[in-house]
């Protein structure tokens, strides 16, 4: 009986002291070489990828979009517009997700008339030359780019409201359109949020 009880001791304490040493090698240790590493090789992607203004403070991240609205959410004349976001409320990251509706859905159908029809006023353009990526969302619902052609659609009326040459703004627009990865992969992008800001810092 009292070897028995030694064993169990015996192991007990092995066990113990083999959690000890695990839980400072690899859930102490590991981490902190882990951050370490990014902090070291890789600080901006480490630290959430954050987009600064002209001022130093930290409006966003390149990996996360953002909606350009008012109080109302009603879209602000003199920014860009992303592409619609069904994640949560718009663009929550705790929410990640796609609307999940299938091509044939009456919601879906129905939502993209809508926002078809609301995009043409605000644009003032045909309704068939809004691009597929202005009507709908993205799978994560987070996605921080549009494409080349819907930023171009939205060219005229940012001119406007901010009072520059149209021309300067599709310089802008090109400056920001980021290219194929690998050359092959993917489309061509413009990330809103960056673009934006370059529109601010133009003025």
């Amino acid at each position: 009986m009292a070897t028995s009880a030694r064993t169990t001791l015996r192991t007990t304490s092995v066990a113990v002291r083999a959690m000890l040493v695990f839980t400072l090698v690899l859930g102490i240790g590991y981490t902190a070489l882990i951050t370490g590493i990014g902090q070291l090789l890789l600080p901006w992607q480490a630290n959430g990828s954050t987009v600064q203004n002209a001022a130093g403070e930290t409006v966003g991240s390149s990996l996360i979009g953002q909606s350009f609205t008012d109080a109302e959410g009603d879209p602000l004349p003199e920014y860009f517009q992303s592409r619609p976001s069904a994640a949560g409320d718009g663009y929550d990251g705790g929410a990640s997700s796609g609307s999940n509706w299938g091509p044939e859905n009456a919601d879906l159908i129905s939502a993209i008339e809508d926002r078809r029809a609301a995009i043409a006023a605000f644009e003032g353009v045909d309704p068939s030359d809004i691009p597929a990526d202005a009507l709908t969302a993205s799978a994560s619902g987070l996605d921080p780019h549009i494409s080349p052609a819907y930023a171009q659609l939205q060219v005229p009326r940012v001119a406007a409201e901010r009072g520059l040459d149209e021309n300067v703004v599709r310089d802008l627009v090109a400056a920001h359109t980021e290219t194929r990865d690998l050359g092959y992969l993917g489309e061509p992008r413009v990330n809103v949020l960056e673009l934006n800001l370059a529109l601010d810092a133009a003025e």
